[in-house]
């Protein structure tokens, strides 16, 4: 007996030295790779200290002192950066270069900044909420849309964006929260008793429900009369836990570059291309602290009284799962009020056998669902023959569809949607298309056609090939300011009821 325990105890000694040799060997050639990999630039490096966070909420109590603050942010940012930065045509594609291609001074206005567009009776108010490492850039085509139908629109800055890529070392998914309490105030102060609604792209998403169930908590007012989310972060990344170690490790001295997941030039003029450790472990915590609060709600049975939900999704998203969607959110509200939109993939030019994963079957089986307790609109190829596509839509707790026709078809050489297309329009002069005559000179970013050999361009090759612009955009605004206006519509008539 004796031997044998002796055996055991060596077995597990050399297991467990084993397993810590080849966890720390891991380890280092980790570390060895983060550190061989490119440069850090003062952007990265720097800090801007006049950025709003949820310990200033008190002090900066109003859109207005928000909008103040950001005048010395930027201002700050002159100093720190653009003034440090070197210029000159080796520059041209250089973000932080004064004068350059992509300098965002050379765009009136500079929609990195929060923007604030007023009506003189407003038929309601609408806030616009961006994504992760985004700009307020990415819904300033629907902005201008609402605008014109009369909506006095915000399009929030959130902390930490806009500026240097480091502004996401340090943000907080609760800054970017206490941002949008203070605006949607702000709003209310605008619109009287007019409907507010809250349209939110991917972070910006769950920025949207977590203060729509702080309404159902009866913590803030005024609740939003309707929400559209367009490609939601909803949902859990295993990658996020990584992403909380490295933010850790980061802070130790050598191992600065372990905060960043991806390290890359800046040559967009509204979006960080480098992105931080710690961006990834916010939208984490955020979409699990939403996830939670639904849950509970939902143990009660479905939860009633919530704005009605209208959300935009591509089928192949390499940032949201649409099942995480269906799971985390849209099965726990109330039947009736709220629906999906899935844009599909081009189903003329994909064969199922060169994909990693064909969500076909996935559509099939929420088509051929009854009891889904919200309305699905399959937007896809007419049929496989050709690229014209099609509505497909089915109300809630039905299987029955109808098609409508939308004048609409796949362009030449697209073979999905992608996270970032969707709020974009084909016309948009910087990711939309080369052919569009708004297309930007000196920049154009929606479509570069190259070919040669790998390893020669600035432009990582999944950077050019991910899609920048929706091509079916008209059908997603006029979607969209829809139902914003029935919402608006239904809660006017229930406040002259009342």
């Amino acid at each position: 007996m004796r031997s044998i325990a002796r055996i055991i105890w060596r077995l597990a000694r050399y297991l467990t030295i084993g397993t810590l040799g080849f966890v720390v060997g891991a380890l280092a050639l980790y570390i060895y790779w983060v550190r061989s990999g490119p440069p850090l630039e003062l952007w990265h490096t720097e800090t801007l200290t006049e950025e709003f966070t949820v310990e200033r909420a008190k002090e900066i109590a109003s859109f207005q002192g928000y909008l103040q603050l950001e005048d010395r942010l930027f201002a700050q940012l002159e100093e720190k950066i653009y003034v440090r930065t070197d210029t000159g045509p080796e520059f041209v594609l250089a973000r932080y270069s004064t004068g350059s291609a992509a300098d965002p001074h050379h765009r009136k206005p500079n929609w990195n900044r929060s923007f604030e567009l007023s009506a003189d009776t407003p038929v309601g108010g609408v806030l616009l909420l961006h994504g992760m490492s985004d700009s307020p850039y990415s819904l300033r085509a629907l902005a201008e849309a609402l605008h014109q139908r009369g909506y006095w629109v915000i399009g929030l800055r959130l902390p930490g964006h806009g500026t240097i890529p480091s502004g996401l070392k340090t943000v907080t998914w609760e800054d970017m929260a206490a941002a949008v309490r203070l605006s949607m105030a702000h709003l209310a102060s605008k619109v009287g008793q007019s409907p507010i609604h809250i349209m939110g792209y991917s972070t910006g998403a769950p920025l949207a429900l977590d203060y729509s169930l702080n309404v159902l908590e009866g913590a803030v007012a005024p609740p939003p009369a309707s929400l559209v989310l367009i490609s939601p972060a909803i949902g859990i990344t295993p990658a996020a836990v990584l992403a909380e170690w490295q933010v850790r490790l980061s802070a130790l001295p050598g191992l600065e570059k372990l905060a960043w997941t991806q390290i890359l030039p800046e040559f967009d003029p509204f979006k960080y291309n480098s992105f931080t450790s710690n961006a990834g472990t916010q939208v984490h915590l955020l979409t699990r602290y939403v996830a939670q609060r639904v849950e509970t709600l939902a143990v009660k049975g479905p939860i009633e009284n919530f704005p009605p939900t209208l959300v935009f999704l591509s089928t192949v998203d390499a940032t949201v799962s649409t099942d995480a969607v269906v799971d985390n959110l849209l099965e726990h509200l109330a039947p009736g009020g709220h629906e999906l939109v899935l844009f599909d993939i081009n189903r003329n030019k994909v064969n199922s056998s060169i994909l990693v994963s064909d969500p076909g079957p996935l559509t099939t089986r929420m088509l051929d669902n009854d009891s889904l307790p919200f309305a699905l609109t399959l937007i896809s190829n007419k049929d496989n023959k050709t690229t014209t596509v099609v509505g497909r839509r089915k109300p809630a707790l039905s299987a029955k569809t109808a098609t409508e026709a939308l004048n609409a078809a796949w362009p030449r050489g697209v073979i999905s949607l992608s996270h970032v297309a969707l709020p974009i329009p084909p016309d948009d002069p910087l990711y939309g298309q080369r052919t569009s005559p708004y297309a930007d000179a000196t920049l154009q970013l929606g479509q570069i056609d190259v070919q040669g050999e790998r390893g020669l361009l600035k432009f990582p090759a999944d950077w050019l090939l991910r899609l920048r612009y929706n091509p079916f955009y008209d059908f997603l605004e006029s979607r969209a300011t829809q139902w914003v206006n029935s919402a608006g519509n239904r809660t006017d008539a229930g406040s002259e009821s009342r």
